[in-house]
């Protein structure tokens, strides 16, 4: 796939899960009435002016990697009615809306992937192969057929059909065979005795997939988040006890994202993966991942991030006393300009030693 393309669709995406990021964000401010200034597309220089929705102003910027909220008095909580100025729970609100807004996406991703790859319909057999001179080639069953009933009993399992199949070897049999939606029926008359390998009708059988049920899908989603997470927050420990090669442990900057997903959209190119739909899994997987990964970052305690402004605010609603404004903006502001320090030795690190999908 053509590099240009590839790296626009990386900026897309990770524009698009950062949007939702301060959708999020914004969302949460309206509602607990903290009015947003400013909405961006793309970081600031500012570009232009698209609009304005009750008060808000909507932004066109530079900087295409995602967007950005500017909520009133953020860091001035002299300012009436604004973020700063609010009580501890609101602004706690708003610092958790976004890395939850990321977390619904990377879990609407997983139920996508887990209903796209399906479950075996075991009450249903697929004709995956038909031999040369069967007696299933002669009726002209075809691969992709599937084996409903025979002589109008719907099939319990495959091995079900194979035992009906063979007590009525040298006898005319009727299947039920679904082609393409369309149900009809054959007589087939199974041999009774075959080349070996080949059975009583000489065809291969499996289970069709078929798509997995909303709530089974959403069941699976929550329990893979979970995983993630769960993971993401024993990697330290894995690290030091040496059960993680510290290489894929590492995090990673726009070029890593760009590598796993140029290599995610290469796997599905390349790789034939039976699913009920046809959906790219592993470059779905992949946004998910992303998606999860911004939810689970942003949720550390690190000043600068949501995560940050959750902890300032843990004083305030634990013992009802609140950490100086000045205190926190001076901490912020070093703790942003360390985190844009980190994201360069970490664009290094991607250059210098890629990362490689498993």
């Amino acid at each position: 796939m053509n590099v240009v393309f590839l790296i626009l669709q990386v900026v897309f995406i990770i524009g698009l899960l950062i949007f939702f990021h301060e959708l999020g964000h914004f969302l949460s401010a309206r509602a607990v009435g903290v009015p947003i200034e400013e909405f961006g597309f793309g970081y600031p220089p500012r570009l232009a002016k698209i609009g304005e929705w009750q008060g808000t102003e909507i932004t066109l910027n530079w900087i295409p990697f995602g967007g950005f909220v500017k909520p009133k008095g953020e860091a001035d909580d002299s300012i009436e009615g604004g973020m700063a100025a609010a009580p501890a729970w609101k602004r706690l609100t708003i610092a958790l809306s976004g890395p939850v807004m990321n977390f619904l996406i990377g879990i609407l991703l997983l139920v996508v992937i887990y209903s796209a790859i399906g479950t075996p319909a075991s009450n249903e057999a697929m004709i995956t192969q038909v031999a040369e001179s069967s007696p299933a080639m002669e009726i002209g069953l075809q691969p992709g057929d599937i084996i409903l009933a025979v002589e109008g009993e719907s099939i319990e399992d495959i091995n079900n059909l194979i035992d009906i199949i063979n007590q009525r070897a040298g006898e005319p049999v009727v299947v039920t065979v679904e082609r393409e939606g369309e149900i009809d029926t054959y007589t087939i008359t199974p041999r009774e005795n075959p080349p070996a390998g080949e059975g009583a009708m000489g065809v291969g059988l499996s289970n069709p997939l078929k798509p997995t049920p909303f709530i089974q899908s959403v069941g699976y989603a929550l329990e893979m988040t979970g995983f993630i997470i769960r993971e993401t927050v024993l990697l330290p420990v894995r690290l030091i006890r040496g059960t993680v090669d510290p290489a894929l442990a590492r995090p990673v900057g726009y070029k890593g994202i760009y590598d796993i997903y140029s290599q995610a959209v290469e796997m599905d190119q390349e790789t034939q993966i039976p699913t009920a739909e046809p959906l790219p899994i592993f470059t779905i997987s992949i946004i998910a991942n992303i998606s999860l990964a911004l939810g689970i970052t942003n949720l550390l305690p690190i000043p600068a991030l949501d995560g940050g402004r959750i902890l300032f605010t843990l004083p305030e609603l634990i013992f009802g006393k609140r950490i100086p404004q000045e205190w926190e903006n001076a901490v912020n502001t070093v703790s942003f300009l360390l985190l844009i320090l980190l994201m360069v030795v970490i664009t290094v690190l991607d250059f210098t030693s890629p990362i490689v999908l498993p």
